[in-house]
């Protein structure tokens, strides 16, 4: 970790624009930019300091970025994007993508998926990744170039290997089952969040209606007016707080939500695993195979129906020199296939190992964010009940010098 991309470079996202352009089919269309700046941390020494690099992004460049990761590591448990639209949300925001509040929280997302990658062993290496930070001209072209879409696995052929591995790795059954449960319980503590929220927000905003009614109440009652006047002050205080504590509590969502994405990340090396295993089954089936009709042909018995047993036996068995011609080739596919199968066993060895190692890195990760998350959303919490037991203490003294 001590040679890290972040170790050696301070990475933001400092702020968002939104644009006007015209995409590739030339319709116009709105959009938001992120300018990402970069200083070298090393070449800061006394009294100087590195110089800025800066450059724009679109959400769509993060999300090719990203893509390339997933399928140039597909052992790693890559960082996911902050959400496209806003999902999850008390009924009071807005869920639309160019609302200045979600634009806000989405640069913190990014910026936040930017320091996950530069902070990670081995994506923080990649050159792609190097220049998507700091080359801004001909970076699309570059990351095309590596023919990362032709390695690309299809959907139809993850789920296809499925359906039809026949020895799946128990590991990585668990590993599927841990990243549903993930995605099932912080779905629900985000729904009961986003409930509990439309609640909060509706007992705040009764203390509003007393700040109102004190008020009106101050101004026909002539002993007892400036006690009324100075606790409905307190309420209408108290009730327009609620809109920064819940702007707040979004940005604990966010953290929430950046694992619910995970689980998804987690499900992607899964699917991977049952492909190169799906994969290495094929082919120790086509090898036994061709041994079967090695055999068959050498010793002139056939052990299993088929089509070409049967038009031997109507048209007549083949020549010496033609059986010979075709145990040559059998055995020659036979040596390659058995290469092939030695080449994957190791290939899907050195797959486990390493995306075991980054799955026990990512739950190590996982435990303190979600731990500091709920323990910073705990004392939010705490601090805000403080805030309204106070309001009523001022309140109970306001009425008492009535």
């Amino acid at each position: 970790m001590e040679d890290c991309l972040a170790k050696k470079m301070e990475i933001t996202v400092s702020e968002a624009e939104k644009r006007t352009g015209r995409n590739a089919m030339n319709i116009q269309e709105t959009y938001t930019a992120y300018l990402i700046e970069t200083r070298a941390v090393e070449s800061q020494t006394e009294g100087q300091c590195a110089p800025v690099e800066s450059l724009w992004r679109r959400y769509s460049e993060f999300e090719l970025l990203r893509n390339y990761l997933s399928v140039t590591y597909p052992h790693i448990v890559v960082p996911p994007l902050p959400e496209k639209r806003a999902d999850f949300v008390w009924h009071k925001l807005s869920a639309d993508n160019m609302d200045p509040d979600f634009v806000e929280r989405r640069r913190i997302g990014l910026e936040n998926f930017l320091l996950r990658v530069a902070s990670h062993p081995v994506l923080c290496q990649d050159k792609i990744f190097y220049a998507f930070l700091m080359q801004e001209g001909g970076w699309k072209e570059m990351v095309n170039e590596t023919g990362f879409q032709l390695k690309a696995d299809s959907r139809l052929k993850a789920l296809n290997a499925t359906f039809r591995v026949k020895n799946p790795d128990k590991r990585f059954t668990e590993l599927k089952h841990y990243s549903d449960e993930l995605q099932s319980v912080i779905s629900h503590l985000l729904r009961v969040r986003a409930r509990v929220a439309d609640r909060l927000y509706g007992v705040y905003k009764v203390h509003g209606n007393y700040g109102r009614v004190f008020s009106e109440w101050s101004a026909i009652e002539k002993e007892m007016g400036d006690g009324l006047q100075s606790a409905g002050h307190h309420m209408d205080v108290y009730a327009a707080s609620i809109d920064d504590i819940l702007e707040e509590e979004e940005h604990y969502a966010d953290q929430l939500k950046e694992y619910l994405f995970y689980a998804e990340a987690l499900r992607a090396v899964c699917r991977k695993h049952e492909l190169m295993q799906y994969d290495l089954e094929m082919a120790a089936q086509d090898l036994t195979s061709k041994k079967q009709q090695c055999e068959e042909l050498a010793t002139g018995t056939v052990r299993t129906f088929s089509l070409k047993g049967m038009t031997s036996k109507l048209f007549g068995q083949e020549t010496p020199e033609q059986r010979e011609a075709k145990i040559k080739v059998l055995e020659e596919q036979i040596r390659e296939g058995e290469e092939q199968l030695k080449s994957k066993n190791l290939e899907g060895r050195d797959f486990v190992k390493s995306a075991w190692a980054d799955i026990e890195r990512f739950k190590e990760q996982k435990n303190h964010d979600l731990k500091e998350a709920l323990i910073s959303y705990a004392v939010m919490q705490i601090s805000m009940c403080k805030k309204g037991i106070q309001v009523w203490t001022n309140a109970k003294e306001c009425f008492s010098k009535m």
